[in-house]
């Protein structure tokens, strides 16, 4: 037992010692102190590439600075083994396989462009191994790459604040200009997106390849200046910017009018830039990470300056950029990751051995990969270049700076920020809210040091004149006319449309915009389409705007942008005066719908049913043969209609019913007769047709005026067979005087400038009338190219124009002054008819009265024989029918006699049951009571004859003695 335990003792100290040899003695075996060596690459083209200089630097001073302030806490130590991307893409894997297989390094800073972190970050997934990376283009992202851990911004982040300032000046289209490069094509998707979400169309993109010559760059330079956009946006580095903006301002597209933006990997790299390409940049708007200035930062500048010097003595002209800064806040970030994590010494896990594996399949995967990156993924800190807040591997953006271009570098002009916008200083009140506005921005030396504002566009070099479309053989020559002059075939426009576009064109704008006026028609001179085909011209390219009465309607801005209206529109009918119902011999029924009239006879019926129900078995108006009955109950409630009813009513609950329904019958006959009366004398101020629906469902002809969108909606509800065009004002009225039975229409549709054109005619508007509208459209406008930047331009003059006199003094000169007909004021398109809708609260409440009266009768009355129906001797049929028989026989009702006998009138009926507080009339004998008892009920026993007898006689003897 004892040799046993002794050989496990030694089997224990044995693994104890092994596990230490694997990790304890290694480490101390590497350096000397006992502190822990993790192996990181550098992977960056730093022999002729001023970005890779400055990060390596940077890098090398990160560690020293990181380890001088944490030398008595950290038990690590990050060596790098350096690698020259020589600005390759194969080097830069070749170097990046080398560092894995033959360094074994734990991480990987670089490569810092984003064709070669590409490879490197695949690289590094299949190896486990994190890669910090300063490549900014969206394209890669640590979403789709677990173990790529971005040290700079992304590209993206940009995109509003560039956005923003497009949208502050109001330019509505722009040029894309970049190197077609993966960090050049990244951000353009980006860009494309969020301008159209401001309505700025992206008119052209220009791609230039990196190795583009001097001429192709020129050529393209070129073509974008015979364009009318003058506003570029361009996203490339300075390697190729250089040679761009030299070539811009050997074309003579760097003076005023233009607008010239950089995105920020350009804009962060100007103080590295050679002077002179400064200075053909100016004028230029830029944006750039703002990084906050700071004691540390300033200091670490001057140490910068003097290692930097030291280290590349040939270089002339170097500065710190942002991704300097970068480079160094990463190599902190890894540093403080390794010190978290607590990793050891660089091991891979080597696969299982295999012939003819490639360098990249022996490799392995890193066993302290996924722990180093767990810890690097979400690290926060406050480095040199502001906040540096990584998460989930992606360093998230901060404040971007807008800069100008003047001098020998940037100035800055303002600040971009997610949550405010554009604005001047950082610090804002909080209840600032986003804002686009261009004064927040400081004073802009534009291109051409000009300090106006460009309108970011111009008329194009290669185009002398605009080309305006305009339409002819319009029905309304008032609105648009095209002629020629017979000695020079000049075009001569004229019209109410022509002199607001001149108008606007020519006294409205801020600047000269000359054109020329180009009738839509065929070589013979007619018509050569309708508006729409005109329309969809401008789409095809033939014109560039279109001046005439064209419509503003949603399915022709698929095509082309219109200005603000300067008409009001909408589509209603012209329809005859009518006055054709007075001879009708069944007018007396027009005042009432056929509902109302239904209703009013059902209630009718109803409330004489009521009240014969209530008055039936104590009035002996209401009671006799069934005819007679019935009868009653028609002729009760008819006879209210002219309160003829002479019948007395004895239940309260019917006088009730009834004088809530000859409230009802007052209030009806008094509306009736204003109707009538309204029809009989004022019909031909009403037009025939007053719903849209009427036509449809008559199936009448309609009109529409020839080549118009109204054809499009009437096809939507008329029959095909049923529509006809017309041309002229003649035409209109000829169909319309003829009506749908003899050849013409029943109405026109129209738009409502046109039809108050043609009822401003004393000759028209004593027999038309206008209805409707029934469709309402936005008005008539000035079309012009999708995205022209004229729109927004033309817009503004538009309602200057219509807002002033000059738009009165338009319609006069093509309108008049309007109609001033008689009739044409006192129409009412209205229909005459009452429906039921207007007398629904007479009819409920009448209900309610009826209702009422009737359960409640039906209460007492079914309390009264409750014996009877609850009677157990007798089937529900039997109970039933003496339920029926009961209510059938007359009531006693012993005040109601009195009042109608009075006590001293001879021939006093007696009634049949006398009561002790009853006396018998003295005109009735004894004989003739006992008489009158056997006949109210032949079925009685003889037993209860002879004890009834017996009642009724010393009742009576009680009676005689008092």
């Amino acid at each position: 037992m004892q040799e046993h335990r002794k050989y496990c003792s030694q089997l224990l100290v044995l693994l104890v010692l092994f596990i230490i040899s694997l990790y304890v003695v290694p480490i101390m075996g590497k350096n000397g102190n006992g502190l822990i060596e993790v192996d990181v690459g550098v992977i960056l083209h730093a022999d002729d590439h001023m970005v890779g200089k400055v990060s390596q630097t940077c890098i090398s001073m990160a560690l020293e600075d990181f380890y001088a302030l944490n030398q008595n806490h950290s038990t690590t130590r990050i060596v790098l083994h350096k690698r020259d991307s020589k600005g390759d893409v194969v080097e830069a894997a070749s170097a990046a396989i080398d560092l894995l297989k033959n360094v074994q390094v734990q991480a990987i800073l670089g490569p810092q462009r984003s064709s070669q972190a590409e490879f490197v970050i695949d690289i590094g997934s299949k190896t486990q191994v994190p890669i910090i990376s300063q490549a900014t283009s969206p394209s890669l992202s640590p979403a789709d790459n677990p173990y790529f851990i971005r040290g700079a911004q992304n590209g993206f982040s940009q995109v509003e604040s560039l956005t923003a300032i497009v949208q502050a000046f109001g330019w509505r289209e722009v040029v894309l200009i970049y190197e077609d490069t993966d960090y050049g094509r990244g951000v353009v998707r980006f860009l494309t997106d969020s301008f159209q979400g401001i309505n700025t169309q992206i008119k052209h993109r220009s791609v230039l390849s990196l190795s583009a010559s001097d001429d192709h760059i020129l050529q393209e330079l070129y073509k974008l200046k015979t364009m009318q956009t003058r506003v570029f946006v361009v996203h490339m580095l300075p390697f190729l910017a250089s040679r761009f903006f030299t070539k811009v301002k050997q074309a003579k597209m760097m003076n005023k009018g233009y607008v010239w933006i950089i995105t920020d990997g350009l804009t962060s790299l100007l103080d590295n830039m050679d002077p002179t390409i400064i200075n053909f940049m100016q004028g230029v708007i830029g944006v750039k990470p703002y990084v906050p200035k700071t004691s540390q930062l300033e200091n670490f500048k001057v140490r910068w300056r003097k290692r930097f010097r030291q280290e590349n003595p040939d270089v002339d002209i170097f500065e710190m950029n942002v991704f300097g800064l970068w480079a160094y806040d990463s190599a902190t970030a890894l540093a403080m990751a390794v010190g978290r994590s607590g990793i050891g010494v660089s091991k891979f896990k080597k696969p299982v051995a295999k012939e003819n594996l490639t360098d990249l399949a022996a490799i392995g995967i890193s066993e302290m990969g996924p722990r180093l990156l767990q810890s690097l993924k979400n690290i926060e800190f406050n480095g040199l270049s502001g906040k540096f807040h990584l998460l989930n591997g992606q360093l998230q953006p901060s404040s971007f700076q807008i800069v100008n271009v003047i001098g020998k570098g940037d100035r800055k002009i303002g600040f971009w920020t997610k949550k405010y916008g554009i604005s001047k200083h950082l610090s804002l009140r909080r209840s600032k809210s986003y804002s686009t506005n261009k004064d927040d921005l400081g004073a802009i030396i534009w291109p051409g040091e000009s300090n106006v504002v460009p309108k970011g566009w111009e008329m194009p070099t290669g185009e002398a004149k605009l080309r305006v479309g305009v339409p002819v053989d319009g029905v309304f020559k008032e609105f648009v006319s095209v002629r020629r002059d017979p000695q020079t075939n000049a075009v001569i426009a004229s019209g109410l449309c022509i002199d607001v576009f001149e108008e606007v064109m020519d006294h409205y704008l801020p600047y000269a915009v000359p054109y020329e006026f180009i009738p839509f028609e065929t070589p013979d001179g007619k018509k050569a389409g309708s508006y729409d085909d005109l329309v969809y011209q401008i789409f095809l390219g033939k014109y560039d705007a279109i001046a005439g009465d064209v419509t503003i309607i949603s399915n022709r801005t698929r095509f082309v942008d219109f200005t603000m209206p300067y008409t009001e529109s909408g589509v209603a009918m012209i329809v005859p005066f009518d006055d054709d119902d007075r001879k009708n011999a069944w007018i007396f029924m027009k005042p009432l719908k056929m509902d109302l009239w239904c209703t009013t006879g059902f209630f009718f019926v109803f409330t004489g049913f009521v009240v014969w129900v209530v008055e039936h078995r104590v009035n002996e108006e209401f009671r006799g043969p069934p005819g007679k009955q019935v009868g009653m109950i028609f002729w009760f409630s008819f006879s209210t209609l002219v309160f003829a009813h002479k019948e007395k009513l004895i239940s309260n609950l019917s006088r009730f019913v009834v004088i809530v329904w000859v409230f009802v019958v007052l209030v009806l006959t008094s509306s009736y007769t204003a109707s009538l009366t309204s029809i009989l004398t004022v019909q031909k101020l009403k037009p025939s047709i007053t719903d849209i629906r009427d036509l449809i469902q008559r199936k009448e002809y309609v009109g529409y005026p020839n080549g118009s969108f109204v054809e499009g909606l009437l096809k939507n509800a008329f029959d095909t067979s049923k529509l006809k065009n017309y041309s002229t004002l003649e035409q209109y009225d000829e169909a319309l005087f003829k009506g749908s039975k003899n050849g013409g229409v029943a109405a026109i549709f129209e738009e409502l400038p046109y039809i108050k054109l043609f009822l401003s005619n004393p000759k028209h508007c004593a027999k038309y009338t206008m209805v409707g509208p029934i469709y309402n459209s936005a008005g008539l406008g000035f079309a012009f190219t999708k995205g022209s930047p004229l729109v927004l331009d033309v817009s503004r003059a538009v309602l200057n124009v219509t807002g002033q006199d000059v738009m009165t003094r338009i319609r006069k000169k093509w309108l008049g002054e309007g109609a001033t007909c008689a009739e044409q004021d006192g129409a009412k398109v209205i229909s005459d008819s009452l429906t039921l809708d207007s007398f629904k609260g007479l009819f409920i409440v009448a209900a309610v009265a009826s209702f009422s009266a009737l359960i409640l009768f039906l209460s007492i009355f079914i309390y009264e024989n409750w014996d009877t129906l609850a009677s157990h001797d007798s089937s529900i049929r039997e109970k039933l029918i003496a339920i029926a028989k009961t209510f059938n026989e007359e009531k006693d009702n012993s005040s109601y006699a009195s009042k109608r006998n009075p006590a001293t009138g001879e021939g006093m009926a007696v009634p049949a049951v006398a009561t002790t507080d009853c006396p018998q009339s003295p005109a009735t004998s004894d004989s003739q009571l006992v008489e009158r008892i056997f006949s109210h009920d032949e079925r009685l026993s003889s037993t209860e004859t002879s004890t009834l007898i017996l009642e009724t006689t010393k009742i009576v003897e009680g009676n005689e003695e008092r």
